[in-house]
Formats: C-alpha cells, sequence, structure tokens
C-alpha cells in the first residue's frame, strides 16, 4: 500500500516555496511602500514650503500698505494645489489678515514660529501645516500657514497594493512551477524511495532495488546506500536460510543418530532383563538353599559369606529393576488412560507394609481426581517416591507417609492445577545440595546410612518430563521431605 500524501514531502516543498516567495515579496512591497511613503511626504512638505515662501514674497507688499483684500487674492491661487486644505496670512504681531479656504485659526495659534525659525511644519497623521516668516528689510511682517492633507498617499497605497497583488499572483505561479520541478528533482526520488522500504517491509522481498538517479547529488547517494543496504541484507538473509537449512539437516541427523541410539538402548535393558537376570535368579537361589542349611554350615566365616552374597545379590537385583526403569523411562511410548493416583498409592503402601509388618508407619492417603496418564510408568514414579520415604524414615520409631494433592491458581488459568505431593517426616536432606536430587547415581546419605542406587529419582524427573510434568522439592535435615509434582 502506497503512503499516504496528505503531508508528502512534494507538498511540504510547495507549501516552502509559496510562503517563501509571498512573505519575500510582501517584504518587499512593506519595504518599497515605506520608502515611497518617507519620499513623498518630504517631497510634498518641501512643495508646500515653497509654495509658502511664494505666497509669503506674493503678500509683502499688501501687508506693507495694509490690503487684506490683495493678500487673499494671493492666497485664493493656493486652490490649484490639490492637497492643500487653506491658508491664512497673520501680520507680525500674529493677528489674523487675511485667510483661504478651510483654515482654522486655533491651529495657527498653537503653532507658532520661534524667533529663530524662519520656516517649520508639523504633521499629525495625513495633516500637514507649514509655516514660513516673511520679512521685509530685516523685519518680520508677518506668517503665512498653509495646511494640506496628504490623500495623495492613501491613493498610491492602494496602487501598490493592487501592483503587489498582481505580482502575489505571479509569484505563486512562479513559486508553482519550481515546486513543480523540485518534485521532479527532490520529492519524486525520495517518494519512490519509501514506496521501495514499505515494499521491503511488507513482502520481505530484498531482492528489490530502488531506481538510482543521475548524477552524484546527495539523493543519489541515499539511493544507493539503500540499494548498498538491501544488498548487504539479501546476502545474509542467504546465508542465515543456507545455515537454516544446514542446521536441520543436521538435527534430522542427531535425530535418527539419537533415535538409533535409543533403540539399543531399550535393546541392551532387555539384554540385562534376559542375560542377567536369570543367572542372578539362579545364584539367589542357591543363596536360599544355603541358608536353609543351617545345621551343616558351622563355619562362622562361610556363614558370613552366604550372607554378603545374599545382600549382594539383593542389591544387584534392585540395580537392575532401576536401570530398566530408567531405561523404559526415556524408550517405552506413552499408553495415555485414566488413572487412580490414590488406588496405586494404597496398593504401593500395602506392599511396604507386608514387607516389615514390624514398622510403625502411618500412611495418610488422600482421594484425589483421576488423571490422564500412563498407569504403568505413573506406578514406577509413586513407587520411588514413596518407597523413598519409607526408607528414609525407618530410622525413626514412628513415621508418617502422606499423599494427597492441592489446588494452585494462575491468572492465566480458569481452574488453576493440581500439584501432587509425598511427604514424610523422616531423615530430609540437605537444602543446599538440592540440585544433586535428580542427578542419576548422586546420592546425598552414604550407602551405610540408606542402601539405594542412586537412579530413582532420575527416573522420576524423566517420566513425569514425559507427560508434560514437572518435580521439585522441599526439605531439611532430620525434618522430612516433600516432593512435589505435576501432570499435563
Amino acid at each position: 500500500m502506497r503512503p499516504q500524501r496528505n503531508d508528502s514531502l512534494s507538498a511540504r516543498l510547495t507549501r516552502m516555496n509559496l510562503i517563501v516567495s509571498g512573505a519575500a515579496l510582501l517584504l518587499a512591497a512593506c519595504a518599497f511602500f515605506s520608502y515611497d511613503l518617507l519620499s513623498f511626504r518630504s517631497d510634498l512638505i518641501r512643495s508646500l514650503d515653497a509654495e509658502a515662501q511664494i505666497v509669503g514674497q506674493n503678500t509683502v507688499s499688501a501687508l506693507v500698505f495694509n490690503d487684506p483684500q490683495s493678500a487673499a487674492s494671493t492666497l485664493q491661487g493656493l486652490e490649484h494645489a490639490p492637497d492643500v486644505l487653506g491658508a491664512m496670512l497673520t501680520t507680525g504681531d500674529g493677528t489674523e489678515f487675511a485667510r483661504y479656504g478651510a483654515f482654522d485659526a486655533g491651529e495657527a495659534e498653537s503653532r507658532v514660529l520661534r524667533r529663530e525659525e524662519a520656516d517649520h511644519f508639523w504633521s499629525s497623521g495625513t495633516n500637514v501645516l507649514v509655516a514660513h516668516r516673511i520679512v521685509f528689510q530685516g523685519k518680520t511682517v508677518g506668517v503665512v500657514y498653509i495646511s494640506a492633507k496628504l490623500t495623495e498617499i492613501g491613493r498610491r497605497a492602494r496602487q501598490y497594493l493592487l501592483i503587489a497583488g498582481i505580482i502575489l499572483m505571479f509569484c505563486m505561479a512562479a513559486a508553482l512551477g519550481i515546486s513543480a520541478a523540485s518534485r521532479r528533482l527532490i520529492a519524486q526520488p525520495i517518494i519512490a524511495l519509501a514506496d521501495t522500504a514499505i515494499s521491503v517491509s511488507r513482502d520481505r522481498d530484498y531482492s528489490v532495488r530502488a531506481r538510482v538517479q543521475a548524477g552524484s547529488s546527495e539523493i543519489a547517494v541515499l539511493v544507493s546506500a539503500f540499494n548498498t543496504m538491501l544488498a548487504q541484507i539479501e546476502g545474509r538473509d542467504a546465508a542465515l536460510n543456507e545455515a537454516r537449512n544446514d542446521l536441520e539437516i543436521r538435527v534430522e541427523e542427531r535425530t535418527a543418530e539419537l533415535q538409533t541410539a535409543n533403540r539399543e538402548l531399550e535393546a541392551f535393558s532387555y539384554t540385562v532383563a534376559h542375560d542377567l537376570r536369570g543367572p542372578l535368579d539362579a545364584i539367589a537361589g542357591i543363596v536360599f538353599l544355603l541358608t536353609q542349611s543351617d545345621g551343616e554350615i558351622a563355619d562362622s566365616n562361610v556363614q558370613f559369606m552366604i550372607e554378603q552374597l545374599k545382600t549382594s545379590t539383593h542389591n544387584m537385583g534392585a540395580l537392575i529393576d532401576d536401570l530398566l526403569n530408567f531405561a523404559r523411562a526415556s524408550t517405552t511410548p506413552v499408553q495415555w488412560a485414566p488413572t487412580d493416583l490414590s488406588a496405586i498409592v494404597r496398593g504401593i503402601a500395602a506392599e511396604l507394609t507386608m514387607s516389615d509388618p514390624a514398622r510403625k508407619v502411618e500412611f495418610s492417603i488422600s482421594d484425589v481426581p483421576e488423571v490422564q496418564a500412563d498407569a504403568g510408568l505413573i506406578r514406577i514414579v509413586l513407587g520411588n517416591l514413596l518407597r523413598n520415604s519409607w526408607k528414609y524414615s525407618s530410622h525413626h520409631a514412628k513415621a508418617c507417609i502422606e499423599f494427597g494433592a492441592i489446588q494452585t491458581f494462575d491468572a492465566n488459568e480458569a481452574e488453576g492445577k493440581l500439584v501432587y505431593f509425598v511427604r514424610d517426616d523422616g531423615a530430609g536432606f540437605d537444602p543446599s545440595r538440592m540440585e544433586q536430587l535428580f542427578r542419576p547415581f548422586q546420592r546425598l546419605h552414604g550407602k551405610s546410612e540408606f542402601p539405594g542406587t542412586g537412579i530413582g529419582l532420575a527416573t522420576v524427573q524423566r517420566i513425569l518430563a514425559r507427560q508434560g510434568g514437572s518435580i521439585w522439592a522441599e526439605g531439611a535435615v532430620e525434618k522430612g521431605a516433600t516432593f512435589y509434582f505435576t501432570l499435563n
């Protein structure tokens, strides 16, 4: 879409040319008019002063011989001066001697020549009063006053305005022509460059180029630099696409390698299950038979070795089971189905109680809603967590193991989310070593305190991650531990 032109560069250039031309013309007209006004006013005052001198020379005899009628006839000759309103002739002591036209005698009384002045004028707006002293034989015999109105100035002002208006129209037309040329030379290349930039931004097509203007002006340099930038972006974009394609190929290759490795790991797990479990079961059977012949084996060293063999066989079986579960956590396909977590926990709790009926352990199992999950994998999760609680509370005379869920609320979720937990009051753990909890073969307690392989929690974390969940823990030394986990 082309950009809106309501306030385009060409419109701005046109306005600028019109404003500059109009302002220059108005300033020039004002300057010429002011100069002409001052010049015309000065010329008019000089002309009135000359007429006053002529009238003074022509009325000397009338003043000397006291002939007002002759003086009035002389003043009557001013009727041919277009700007003169009236005139008055006074004697040397200021007494009115003769008058012509609409002359205000009071104005002459307020405008008195000083002793040393021969001529003087007074002006107020367009009204001018000129006074001339009449001297005969070194003695003042009278004063002539001529009153005029500068009506010619208004006429000349109207002429100036008319001429200035006509010139302004021609200047505006010339400014429009100059603006059209400016658009071709300046605005249109920049507008074309803006259109190209919008097209590139919209279509992401960096192969587009702006048309370079002839010459070496700043605009041509700008367009050339813009095209150079597009070429650089196009090159980088091509390099990025090539790198992305190469990365996708490498990811596919690595994914295939990982899938192959997972299949090999699964095959290895089954090999462990079939090839090692059989001999281990045979050894366990021999150990069982040996333990049943107590009367025939009297040597205490042999009995100790049989007990050690029994313990090692049991630990190796547990390690094989944990390794199989760890492998299944990553390779076994998830079978989604409605799963009753509380029922699974009750079954595991019953198994633990039967394994050691002498222990005083209280199970508190809450009923939680069914979830969509893989029942087999979830049983491994709950089994590891509950067996850990059973194991790490074994040094206490009485213990309590609790399973339940709490509702959490999130601003982005209308109904919140259920967080499940397994809590015990056993040995707990050091919170500063929290990051080691879910690492394979990492143990926070020695084997002499609590037996185990260190794989259980890593298996739990893998299984929950595959089902869109997570796990974390809280605890303190000898204050128990609580493991929280979520499901998708």
